[in-house]
């Protein structure tokens, strides 16, 4: 298909000018070559060298039905070429591994892998993304002249875009999905597989889902709210002083032009191939591309598509014969509409529907290929069944792992097991785009005993998060710390509902604790303590009674609980255990303003003497205009007193168990991270392969030292028996 872009000749120019521009454009196409084998990072491939000799016979000769195929499509190159002259030639038969023409849609074999993630089209696509190298065309104006088997792509895992294309187009195909593969063009970025101008998917943030109006016309509209002209008008002031200057817009323009990629020169020539699902089957509801490099799927109006030539599948072969000046926008995949899609094999009996000069063409000729063809059946593929093994599943990175590039981040991958602390995936975030500085961190896991699963790294503020999965002995959700020392700053959610306390987070550093709670029967849900400092030359101590920090006060906080009125729901409660002051604040009534309050304080010159509650007016303070005459009842606050403390004994234990919880948590997490585990999982067939191979060794080792030892005491003994003959024979 020819440029998108319609350029006008004014002059015609003259020979030497015309040598010097095609001498360009093929220095160009040089460049470009050049440029996208830097980016392989790797050398060559040669593919003269691979070994076929012990290749079926199906993929060394043709049959009769498939000669007869490759007679039709030349037939219909010709009709194609002779209508059609300023198209561009049709991938129609390239050659395979051996040398030998095969139609395309031949070469597209159905599988279904026997892997759960195989079943769907994202499974399909992250691996053979994954599985494949890429390797770009020799020329990118122009299609492969071969097109390898699926068979041989997988042994060798490298190929370029029509061979990814297809291996991804056989396991949609054999998965259930309508697929087909598609011969287009498309933006340097999409054929080079540089992803450097796009945001990574892990950092792209969900659409937010639009608020939905009330229907209800008739509903009250209530005035808003008065606004002050003035304030208005210093609102406006303030942020007509912080709009930058027109120096530091120009500065900001010339970074933006910068940063923008330069312009293609082969902008709508570039070949690529990628893969088109259509709706209908397998419950898909909306018509989409797969770009077979990265595994992702596009929109069919994306503008990284450009245009389309032809597309095919395992039963036939498609022509675009619609416009593509607007890239794939406007395009209709209506395949059973022949002005837009002509058919190479008609299922009915159909005409074809390409334009013809004159109705004279037609001869006899011709109209018995036409019958021929429309009666054809296409023949089975040529190509053996595509074999994975659980192995090269498990593991599908040639290269031990893979690393993409993205605008300000960078992502590697890989395998499970192939690192000792199990990591999968790494995303590294950065604050400019030549990746330079590192923002954030965050890391995957898999398969580890401790139950890690992420562990985000923030660089700016020294955070460390670890993210855990249901079932970890102490029931940890997530640790956010800087350093697994005590008294450093921790925080820890836990997962509530497997706890009797209900607890789900709690933050602790050197003079202040916070704990969380939900789904309590007493309705607390925030508990506070603040700490006072050590006695000076006493170090920390490794657990919470020895040295254990001084308690200054103790403030808990409530829900409201509908079933009591408001002066006897507490709300707020403090300790203050070493002013011994103990304060009651309690819920609020609808129409109440000033909550009521309850105040115990000690009194000034008295000793405290253990186990005693004294209890007079003068350290009584308490405010409750809407309580009974039981409230105002000195034996009443005796009891309330007597009750509190014995909770603020109680407090103070549960306390110091938290200390010593805390502690516990990170003794144990630093134990886990030196001595860092894998569980190795049932659906592993190769590690569990693995670890019965180590079993056994183990085994044979233990039996051969054994039958060692064995043989040294045997040897040891008869030493011993033939000592004792000798000195029997002496005396």
């Amino acid at each position: 298909m020819e440029a998108l872009e319609e350029k006008e000749e004014v002059e015609q120019p003259p020979e030497d000018v015309i040598s010097l521009r095609i001498s360009d454009f093929l220095d160009e196409l040089e460049l470009d070559a050049e440029q996208a084998s830097v980016r392989s990072n790797e050398t060559e491939f040669d593919w003269s060298s691979i070994d076929t000799s012990n290749l079926p016979s199906s993929y060394k000769t043709n049959s009769r039905q498939e000669k007869k195929l490759l007679q039709l499509a030349d037939h219909f190159l010709q009709q194609y070429s002779h209508l059609c002259p300023d198209r561009k030639p049709l991938f129609i038969h390239p050659l395979n591994e051996c040398g030998v023409q095969k139609f395309v849609s031949t070469t597209v074999r159905p599988t279904l892998l026997p892997y759960p993630d195989m079943y769907y089209w994202s499974g399909c696509a992250s691996f053979v993304s994954n599985y494949l190298i890429m390797e770009p065309l020799k020329c990118p104006i122009t299609p492969p002249s071969s097109l390898y088997s699926p068979t041989t792509i997988v042994k060798y895992q490298r190929g370029n875009c029509f061979d990814f294309s297809v291996l991804l187009c056989s396991l949609l195909v054999g998965a259930g999905y309508d697929a087909y593969c598609v011969h287009g063009y498309a933006t340097l970025e999409m054929c080079s597989m540089d992803q450097t101008q796009e945001v990574c998917p892990r950092l792209k943030k969900p659409p937010e889902e639009p608020v939905e109006e009330d229907p209800n016309k008739y509903k009250i509209k209530y005035p808003s709210e008065p606004k002050s002209q003035f304030e208005l008008q210093q609102k406006a002031k303030e942020e007509e002083e912080a709009k930058p200057t027109q120096e530091e817009e120009k500065e900001e323009e010339v970074v933006e032009e910068v940063e923008k990629p330069k312009r293609d020169s082969l902008h709508g020539l570039r070949v690529h191939a990628w893969v088109l699902v259509l709706s209908g089957k397998r419950k898909v509801p909306e018509t989409f591309f797969i770009n077979p490099f990265t595994g992702n799927s596009h929109s069919t109006k994306d503008e990284c598509f450009l245009g389309i030539e032809s597309i095919w599948n395992d039963k036939n072969y498609w022509v675009n014969m619609q416009d593509c000046r607007n890239g794939c926008k406007d395009l209709s995949f209506d395949l059973s509409n022949h002005f837009c899609w002509e058919i190479m094999f008609p299922e009915s009996n159909e005409d074809s529907q390409l334009p013809t000069e004159s109705p004279k063409d037609s001869t006899d000729d011709m109209q018995e290929k036409k019958k021929i063809s429309s009666s054809f059946e296409m023949p089975l593929s040529w190509v053996e069944r595509i074999k994975v093994s659980s192995q090269e599943y498990e593991n599908p990175f040639p290269r031990g792992k893979k690393v993409i590039l993205y605008d300000k981040a960078k992502q590697e991958k890989w395998a499970a097991y192939a690192n000792t602390d199990g990591m999968v995936e790494r995303l590294t975030v950065y604050a400019d785009s030549d990746r330079t500085e590192e923002l954030e961190v965050k890391e995957w896991f898999e398969h580890r005993k401790d139950l890690l699963y992420m562990r985000e790294v923030n660089h700016q503020t020294q955070l460390i998060t670890d993210h855990f999965n249901p079932g970890h002995p102490l029931l940890l959700k997530a640790h956010t710390y800087t350093s697994l020392e005590p008294e450093t700053g921790h925080t820890v959610e836990f997962y509530h509902k497997a706890r009797v306390d209900g607890l789900w987070k709690r933050s602790e550093t050197a003079t202040e604790m916070t704990e969380y709670f939900e789904e309590r029967e007493d309705l607390l849900h925030k508990r506070h303590i603040k700490f006072g400092e050590r006695e000076q030359g006493m170090e920390m101590a490794g657990t919470a009674e020895a040295n254990a920090r001084p308690i200054v006060q103790i403030r808990e906080y409530f829900h409201r609980n509908p079933k009591k009125p408001a002066d006897e729901d507490v709300e707020e409660r403090v300790f203050k255990v070493i002013d011994d002051v103990i304060q009651l604040t309690y819920h609020l009534e609808i129409y109440d303003i000033i909550p009521s309050k309850v105040v115990f304080a000690r009194v000034i010159g008295r000793e405290k003497r253990e186990g005693e509650v004294f209890l007079s007016r003068e350290n009584t303070v308490k405010y409750q205009p809407w309580s009974s005459e039981k409230h105002k009842n000195m034996r009443y606050l005796y009891n309330l007193l007597w009750e509190l403390r014995a909770e603020q004994k109680d407090l103070k234990q549960l306390v110091r168990d938290s200390e010593a919880e805390m502690l516990n948590i990170l003794a144990v997490r630093e134990n886990e991270e030196a001595n860092i585990k894998l569980a190795v999982s049932i659906y592993s067939t190769a590690q569990r392969d693995q670890r019965i191979a180590s079993i056994l060794e183990a085994e044979e080792r233990s039996s051969q030292n054994s039958s060692e030892k064995k043989s040294q005491q045997t040897g040891e003994e008869d030493e011993s028996v033939t000592q004792h003959t000798a000195t029997n024979s002496t005396t």
